[in-house]
Formats: structure tokens, sequence, C-alpha cells
């Protein structure tokens, strides 16, 4: 097995759903495309990954790993969702971030796909996080106040030679006054990967603690999600919304169309 990829889905604002997407990426990698999946909170200053999964109280967390306590397995948590968990403590546990990378590395034979949900502060929380990852998401919403942290954690990133694959669009409602995603793209340089509309489902979703692609999968933002997880690991996806089928048809037929000899057709005719 080779080794599995590290990635850190960042961004330097709460509340644009990072969370949120680290555990419904996590879902769909693990339950639709089979992948073994760790997902580790290193938000050490308000860790609240437990509380999507629908846990508050564990064992040993990533705080006792990086404090030396424990070794980093006896900390992870087998979930009913399909993938592990490396749950930080609910406690002011001081750490230190930047010991994150040493700590994990041997974890990348065991898994394809470690998430890591990162601190909304430019700390050490997020440099720890940046320094562990492979490769780097970015959230963000369409408006200028985002837009300028979003700046920051690129610059940032790019100051560490850490590879951002692209943006996460989320909180996206369509309206006028909404930065539109070329606007986006020009100004970080980055190319917008996901777009992920504000939608009540997904707060009926926490409310329920589920990921909004179990609770509604066919849900668009479900459908986003899911594809972008299958593109993470580089495999196809195929919406399977009615829309999409019909779309899909036409298409197909209309490339038939194209594609039809009609020579002997017009032989008939002579």
């Amino acid at each position: 097995m080779t080794d599995g990829k590290v990635i850190g889905i960042i961004a330097i604002k709460g509340g644009v759903g990072k969370t949120t997407t680290v555990v419904n990426l996590a879902a769909s990698l693990a339950r639709e495309q089979g992948k073994k999946v760790l997902v580790i909170d290193a938000n050490f200053s308000s860790p609240n990954l437990s509380l999507h999964l629908g846990f508050a109280k564990h064992g040993y967390s990533l705080n006792s790993v990086l404090n030396d306590e424990v070794m980093v397995h006896e900390a992870i948590v087998e979930h009913e969702w399909g993938f592990d968990v490396l749950p930080a403590s609910l406690t002011a546990d001081r750490v230190n971030p930047l010991k994150l990378k040493q700590k994990i590395s041997v974890l990348k034979k065991q898994y394809d796909v470690i998430l890591l949900d990162s601190s909304p502060s430019l700390n050490d929380e997020l440099l720890g996080t940046m320094l562990a990852a492979d490769e780097l998401f970015v959230m963000s919403s369409p408006d200028y106040a985002t837009l300028s942290t979003t700046l920051r954690a690129v610059k940032l990133a790019k100051e560490k030679n850490i590879p951002i694959v692209g943006l996460i669009m989320n909180h996206v409602r369509g309206e006028k006054h909404e930065i539109s995603f070329e606007e986006v793209e020009n100004a970080v340089h980055i190319p917008v990967l996901a777009v992920l509309q504000n939608d009540q489902k997904v707060l009926e979703a926490l409310a329920a603690v589920q990921p909004i692609t179990m609770y509604r999968p066919m849900n668009k933002v479900s459908l986003e999600y899911r594809r972008l997880a299958a593109a993470l690991v580089d495999a196809p996806f195929k919406d399977p919304s009615p829309v999409s089928k019909i779309v899909n048809k036409f298409k197909e037929d209309v490339e038939n169309f194209r594609n039809h000899d009609f020579r002997n057709g017009l032989n008939y005719y002579k």
C-alpha cells in the first residue's frame, strides 16, 4: 500500500463550514469510494469535530498524543459512519501544534486519506495543519470579508511552499451582491473546485447530527460534496440526479446523431 494523502481543510475565519466539509468528505470517501479515512481535529483552541460526530466524551485525544502521554494509535476512535477519528480534547490542554506532522506521519501507511480540520485562527495551530498537510483546500464564501482572510491563508501557504489545490466556496446564494467566482479566482490565483449552496437542509442535517451526504444524499450540496470526494481520489463520479440523467441522455443522443454515418441512407434516394 502506498502512503496515503494528508489533506488540510483551512480557513482564517469561523463559520465558513470547514468542519462540516471535513465530515461530509470523510463520509463520502469511506462509504462511496471505499477508502480508509482518518479525520483529525487540529483545532485545539476550540475543537468541535466530536460534536459534529455525535460524541462529546472520549478517551485519549490528539492533545495526549502531542504531549507524549500515549501513542497515536491509542487515541483513534472508530466511527459508525465508516471512518476513523482522532479527536482533540474539549479541555484547554496546552500542546505544541508544530509536532502534528511528526506524530501522524506513521499513519500515512494505514490510511488512504487523512483529513485535517484546522483552526480558523492565524496561529501555530493553523501553521501546524499546513506543515502536516500534503495539500490544502481553502474554505471561503462569496463576500469581501471572507475573501480578505482567504488571501491571508493563501499567502501563508505560499510562504511555506505548501500547495493549495483549490477553493471550496460555501454559503453561495447566487445573489447580485456576492463576489463572482471569477473575481475570487483572479484575486487569489487559485481555482474554485466546489460550490456549495446555502441550503436549509444542511442545518437540518447538523441538528440531526448527520452529514448532509447521508441525511439527504440527492440534495445539491450532497452531490457537490460527493463529486469533490471522488475528485480527491481521482475516481469518476456520475451525477445520479434525475435531471442529470435526462441531460446526459440528451447529450448522448446529440453525440450519436453527430457521429452517425448517413451515407447509406442517402444512397436510398439515388
